[in-house]
């Protein structure tokens, strides 16, 4: 066969021509990102998603989107959001918490999780080993529960006359269950009463905490149980007419008036799973993308609602804080 000159010169262009075309259409791949949280305060971490992928060059509507499942509280409605989901075809699911992680991977066959686990993922068999997950899930472990303990220990420091705390759990939420463990050891090292009330639902919660009665407890203390976490505004205003001094594990519940957090920022939390939501996306097996460990803990103290609860914050706990509110 013979080749006349246009059609050589054909020929030698066609790869050129193809690769604007092929960047093109990789640039046109948007891609879909399933959450599944519990709302309030967690509604934070998708701000530092967003923000994380816009660090790392993707802007949302242009190379992702999200489907967001609030499920409100209620943790039976996490297998239903996770499957749906799936059918979906989204390209990962990110899940903030233990529970709603351990939910979603229940109700999935093979959809990617990056997840925030307060507790220790190989331990609730989330991934095989922090540097080889070895399934479909990996993304980043914070020390939510593990700092129980010192969350109880910073209220006595705050509220001296601290005798009896309350605290409120979902009995069937695995997190909880540890996370109490560690709240009943500190409580008999520091003479307090840990009063505990198992609650299952959103309603039984916001009816309990509005059934205290004035003198039957000296504050509201939080163990890791999403549920809960997700209720802390309202907890805060309710806790607020009786007086009471709150401590949660977060950041943005103080901002909300709570008196104190000792913990997470779910922002920060966010920004750092989106590096690892990135990577699953653009195609990396999350079985070799190492769980991160974020060791920054935040002690956060609202003044303005020591003020109004009558309460005088010591120096020593206060030459401890990271953020002050006022």
């Amino acid at each position: 066969m013979r080749w006349t000159r246009i059609s050589l010169a054909v020929l030698f262009a066609l790869p050129f021509l193809a690769t604007p075309l092929t960047v093109e259409a990789q640039q046109a791949r948007v891609y879909r990102l399933g959450v599944i949280l519990h709302g309030g305060t967690y509604l934070r971490a998708i701000d530092g998603v967003r923000d994380g992928l816009r660090d790392v060059g993707f802007e949302e509507g242009k190379h992702f989107v999200l489907h967001v499942r609030d499920v409100r509280g209620d943790l039976k409605m996490v297998e239903g959001a996770a499957r749906g989901l799936e059918q979906e075809k989204v390209d990962v699911i990110y899940t903030v918490a233990t529970s709603v992680t351990l939910a979603a991977k229940r109700a999935t066959t093979r959809v990617p999780i990056v997840f925030y686990a307060a507790t220790d993922p190989v331990a609730f068999g989330l991934v095989d080993s922090y540097r080889r997950p070895g399934g479909r899930l990996t993304g980043v472990h914070g020390r939510f529960t593990d700092l129980t303990a010192k969350r109880l220990q910073l209220l006595k420091e705050m509220v001296p006359t601290l005798r009896r705390a309350v605290t409120f759990y979902n009995p069937e939420n695995p997190a909880a269950r540890e996370s109490i463990n560690f709240g009943r050891d500190a409580a008999r090292q520091l003479n307090v009463k840990l009063i505990e009330r198992r609650v299952a639902s959103v309603k039984d919660l916001l009816a309990g905490v509005r059934a205290l009665r004035s003198g039957e407890v000296d504050g509201f203390f939080h163990v890791a149980d999403a549920m809960v976490n997700s209720q802390a505004e309202q907890i805060v205003d309710a806790l607020r007419g009786k007086n009471l001094p709150t401590m949660f594990a977060d950041r943005d519940s103080v901002a909300k008036g709570a008196l104190a957090g000792y913990g997470v920022s779910y922002y920060a939390l966010g920004r750092v799973a989106a590096r690892q939501i990135q990577r699953v996306l653009l195609g990396a097996d999350p079985a070799d993308v190492p769980v991160e460990q974020l060791d920054r803990v935040y002690f956060v103290v609202n003044l303005k609602t020591a003020k109004a609860l009558g309460l005088a914050i010591p120096h020593s706990v206060l030459a401890r804080v990271d953020e002050v509110i006022e």
